[in-house]
């Protein structure tokens, strides 16, 4: 079970943050230009209105991971919008930390549901989020991005 101290460290971000933000999404995000022949939409993001929102969590000193979530009340979830991992902080369990983060969040907040999407082409995703009970709702065109569509149901506690 996990307690609120686990996630210590995980904090509503602040409008001082947001360089950090763009410099670990762009960080993040920055191999998959080549690869899917375009800026990733969390690269193009308003860093300055997803954290004055409220939407933004970081973690670290520097800040080395982040998560945007959207909560969508009306729909009974929350999406995850964006989980950034600065590379050089890859490996170190900073993205499953954020990741149980979420759900706690999503539990917290009352949500059966949490919703993700990545693009088809960033296949690592793809063998990340079903190790994480995540399923795949379905695959299709948003736009020009190719996106393969997740949720995960939340059990009732």
């Amino acid at each position: 079970m996990t307690t609120p101290d686990a996630f210590a460290d995980i904090r509503l971000a602040t409008a001082a943050d947001v360089p950090a933000v763009r410099a670990v999404t762009d960080a993040a995000y920055q191999r998959y230009i080549e690869r899917i022949g375009q800026v990733p939409v969390p690269m193009e993001a308003d860093h300055a209105a997803d954290v004055a929102a409220g939407f933004v969590y970081v973690t670290g000193d520097p800040v080395v991971g982040l998560l945007v979530l959207v909560p969508r009340p009306y729909e009974g979830r929350l999406l995850l919008e964006s989980i950034a991992v600065h590379p050089d902080a890859a490996g170190q369990g900073v993205g499953r930390r954020l990741l149980a983060f979420v759900e706690a969040h999503a539990r917290a907040l009352g949500f059966v549901e949490i919703r993700l999407y990545t693009n088809a082409l960033m296949w690592e995703n793809q063998k990340i989020y079903p190790r994480y009970g995540y399923e795949v709702v379905e695959r299709r065109m948003d736009g020009p991005y190719d996106r393969v569509h997740y949720r995960k149901r939340l059990a009732s506690s």
